[in-house]
């Protein structure tokens, strides 16, 4: 073995859980691949091979563990790549988003060439190796985890026929579908599905901040859990997450009437509790200012739309302001949904509603003309293709996009970018809050300050805020 692998087998030794998600082990005397955490025997050192991605293994004929379930593993965090244009493609394709290599360059601004180069080099595996890999290991989840009929599982993770699913899943795994599906021993109907992270994970902090921005109609934040109306494409349903602490996972649970668009939701929610977070990496650089509170994860958005108009709505004006505000928007040109829960009613106005609003509409509500022009210019922009604010899109050019916006700052764009891009470094560097953390320092001092804490100025201006 190699110096690198002899570490990493010492972590396989010890179960350590900073890795999960990072590695993962293929055992070459069973040709099955697992977690750093798996709690089967450990395999001989000699028996070991390494491999950065769940897809790599697979491409040297590695099968997925029954027990430990890769698919469950945190995902990579934005950072982890010298280039996060890779990252960002593969956060793309864990959406399950249709269209094929040439959408995908393009709608993140680079050559299919380029594309391919530098994803192969990050993660060793071509884009639709990994593609395939996905498909499958969500249809491994979706078998294990459900009771969807065989059709809706293949549709689900993305196969176009019920037949090259079959196939494909036995020639990659060894196993029938149907094979997975023979004990349902605690199944029930509800679509229920867990999202595992690295610990620590602050629940209550990540729940306070949700509950002191809750929408009326639309959230709905409990001491142990967070809901709220979701609309996905063409569907409008609802969701809950909760945790289990001893397990170190999120508990995810939708409507029926979701149960189209279950991987780009899993994406999303992955994203707004921000899942995918290495603790550890980012204590570490943030030193003595991540010690009062570890655990603390970025809060994203499910709406990035919704998120970046509150975003707008909350420009010098309190949370409560903002959010009522808010709530305005949603009773009147909010969708209706039908929920069991009473606080639970409409989900927020589309791009393209919003679009065509007439400015006095808005300012009927009590939101200021200049701002709802702002708003109906974002709403164009993002009904219209110009601007993109999904975690694939590119941060540079979408900050400067965001910044051409008229009403737009640099801490809205900075806000946006940190609430709706998911982008760990996003620092708005002129609110007040992190203005008075440094008394006498200038906006630009205060930037200097906070090179010490890339690439997670993100989490430092959680850790300030949370400290305040």
């Amino acid at each position: 073995m190699t110096t690198d692998d002899t570490s990493l087998y010492q972590a396989l030794l010890s179960r350590d859980a900073r890795f999960d998600g990072r590695i993962f082990v293929g055992v070459s005397t069973t040709g099955i691949y697992c977690r750093p955490i798996c709690r089967v025997r450990t395999p001989r050192a000699s028996s070991c091979r390494f491999f950065d991605t769940a897809a790599a293994a697979e491409a040297h004929g590695f099968r997925p563990c029954l027990r430990c379930r890769p698919e469950l593993a945190p995902g990579l965090s934005w950072v982890d790549s010298p280039d996060a244009l890779a990252i960002a493609a593969a956060r793309w394709l864990d959406r399950g988003e249709a269209g094929g290599l040439t959408d995908l360059a393009a709608r993140m601004g680079v050559g299919e060439r380029h594309l391919r180069r530098v994803f192969q080099a990050h993660f060793g595996v071509t884009l639709v190796s990994y593609q395939q890999t996905r498909r499958l290991l969500m249809a491994k989840r979706l078998l294990t985890d459900s009771r969807l009929p065989m059709a809706e599982v293949a549709a689900a993770a993305g196969f176009s026929s019920v037949r090259r699913f079959n196939a494909l899943f036995k020639q990659r795994y060894r196993l029938a579908p149907s094979d997975l599906r023979q004990d349902r021993t605690g199944l029930n109907d509800e679509l229920s599905f867990t999202l595992d992270y690295r610990p620590p994970y602050d629940w209550q902090a990540i729940l306070a901040f949700f509950r002191a921005r809750a929408m009326p109609g639309v959230e709905s934040v409990g001491t142990d859990h967070y809901r709220r109306c979701v609309q996905m494409g063409e569907s409008r349903g609802w969701i809950e997450v909760t945790q289990i602490p001893e397990r170190s996972r999120l508990r995810l649970t939708l409507s029926s009437e979701l149960k189209g668009c279950i991987p780009p939701l899993l994406a999303a929610v992955r994203r707004q509790f921000d899942v995918d977070c290495d603790p550890a990496a980012v204590a570490h650089t943030l030193g003595a200012l991540a010690l009062r509170h570890p655990g603390l994860r970025l809060p994203g958005a499910i709406d990035a739309f919704e998120q970046a108009v509150r975003a707008i709505l909350g420009q010098q004006v309190s949370v409560v302001a903002a959010t009522t505000l808010a709530a305005r928007l949603v009773a009147r040109f909010g969708l209706p949904v039908v929920t069991p829960h009473a606080s639970l009613q409409r989900v927020f106005p589309s791009a393209a509603v919003l679009a065509q609003a007439e400015i006095s509409e808005l300012t009927a509500l009590g939101i200021l003309a200049s701002r709802a022009r702002t708003i109906q210019c974002l709403a164009r922009a993002i009904h219209q293709g110009e601007l993109q604010l999904d975690a694939h899109a590119p941060v540079p050019s979408t900050l400067d996009a965001l910044r051409g916006l008229p009403g737009v700052g640099e801490w809205t764009a900075q806000y946006i970018a940190l609430r709706c891009l998911s982008w760990p470094d996003a620092f708005p560097h002129t609110d007040l809050i992190i203005s008075r953390a440094f008394p006498g320092l200038t906006p630009k001092a205060l930037i200097a300050h906070a090179e010490q804490w890339r690439p997670w100025r993100g989490y430092a201006t959680l850790h300030l805020w949370k400290s305040a």
